[in-house]
């Protein structure tokens, strides 16, 4: 993130003397990515190291590891995530769904908060959290972040959090990244700032808001996520949000779909222009996330508003439905449908969709969609995600065109 941001209070040089307001030495953290090269920031704790265990590691006996799926042939997938149940609290919630050698997409649907003493932190990946359902705290070192629907959390690798719900439950995507998840570099200036073609701007960003440092003893269970998806319990002796201030450029942060200025143009917008986030370093590894909100459809008066069938042979593409208004899949969709078409096979719009979309042309389309595609990373689907497809999806577009009136051939 190109904004730096200060909370609480923090020696003005690194790595120099400091003392909290009760005259003790506050202690210092660099929270950081890539080595030492990358964003990061500096916590300064109240009074103890953020490494004071009190009781020894504990390997836990669940998990959040992919279970890979039986062997399947090459198919369209159509996973029915608005069936599942709402279980348990978030990290416990959580279904690995889809899974690559870099990225895994999950779904958590939790009914209760996080225990008082009992906090998750994701150790070996970076995690994009989009709000389905539901309006909570996010709780972190770093301060509370508020959520509600059709807002996105974006939580660096390393951060410990606890999850405070307002309603009775809430339904998140869950987006994994080994590598840190940014807005797209291109979007911004070599001095740092969003460019004046950039359909996000970094100041409208929702930041964590600080609280005072707990100053509490006692056991704090950390839930550690690490190995693949193996969970240890970390014991500390002391709260963990415990800092007097922090400064830099690594935090979480939310930022509303609604904040994603579409770009439109006469004739259709490929995906691209709807890009809100990215993984890794297009298009050599990681993937990009678009926001799919409603904009103005193209002006042209021949032109096609909805999506040509494309072949896109080195990414794969997940798509998160919020809503049933995305005139591709309508009558095919549920709010919460994830679809999931790998390279190695071209996909469409069903049905008539193409001439449907001919009445859109130059009005203000209603939707809400969220994207994933990666770069040269095939994705899996899980036992998870086998469980919930529509094991009919593959012929859904043959369907489609005989409800449409089309002949079929034999």
């Amino acid at each position: 993130m190109a904004l730096i941001v200060k909370q609480g209070e923090v020696p003005r040089t690194p790595h120099t003397e400091f003392y909290g307001q009760d005259g003790s030495l506050a202690l210092e953290e660099i929270h950081g990515s890539k080595g030492f090269s990358g964003a990061f920031s500096r916590k300064m704790h109240l009074r103890r190291y953020p490494t004071v265990q009190s009781r020894p590691p504990k390997l836990l006996k669940w998990s959040l590891a992919p279970r890979p799926a039986l062997r399947l042939p090459l198919q369209p997938f159509h996973l029915r995530t608005g069936a599942l149940p709402y279980r348990g609290d978030y990290p416990r919630s959580r279904r690995v769904l889809l899974h690559g050698r870099t990225t895994a997409i999950s779904v958590a649907k939790f009914d209760r908060s996080s225990p008082a003493r009992e906090f998750f932190r994701n150790g070996e990946a970076h995690e994009l959290l989009f709000v389905q359902e539901g309006r909570g705290v996010l709780e972190t070192e770093y301060g509370e972040l508020p959520f509600e629907p059709r807002l996105y959390l974006v939580v660096p690798k390393g951060t410990t959090l606890r999850l405070k719900l307002e309603t009775p439950r809430a339904f998140f995507l869950v987006i994994e990244s080994s590598y840190p998840i940014e807005f797209p570099p291109h979007y911004f200036n070599p001095d740092g700032q969003a460019t004046l073609m950039s359909p996000v701007v970094e100041t409208e960003i929702g930041l964590p808001k600080l609280q005072r440092p707990q100053d509490v003893r006692g056991d704090y269970a950390v839930l550690v996520k690490h190995g693949g998806g193996r969970l240890t319990q970390i014991t500390l002796g002391h709260h963990p949000f415990d800092l007097v201030g922090w400064e830099g450029a690594l935090y979480p942060f939310s930022f509303e779909c609604s904040r994603h200025h579409s770009i439109a143009r006469e004739i259709h917008t490929a995906p691209p222009a709807r890009q809100t986030f990215q993984s890794g370093s297009a298009p050599h590894n990681g993937f990009s996330i678009c926001t799919f909100r409603g904009q103005i459809e193209g002006w042209h008066p021949e032109d096609v508003p909805a999506p040509y069938a494309h072949f896109n042979a080195d990414s794969d593409e997940m798509m998160f439905f919020s809503d049933t208004s995305y005139g591709a899949r309508q009558g095919v969709i549920e709010p919460g449908s994830i679809t999931f078409h790998p390279g190695a096979l071209p996909h469409s719009p069903h049905g008539d969709a193409a001439r449907r979309s001919f009445a859109q042309r130059g009005k203000l389309s209603h939707y809400l969609a969220v994207m994933l595609d990666t770069f040269f990373e095939p994705l899996e689907i899980t036992r998870e995600g086998w469980a919930c497809a529509q094991k009919d999806y593959p012929l859904s577009w043959a369907k489609a065109e005989g409800a449409s009136g089309a002949v079929l051939s034999a």
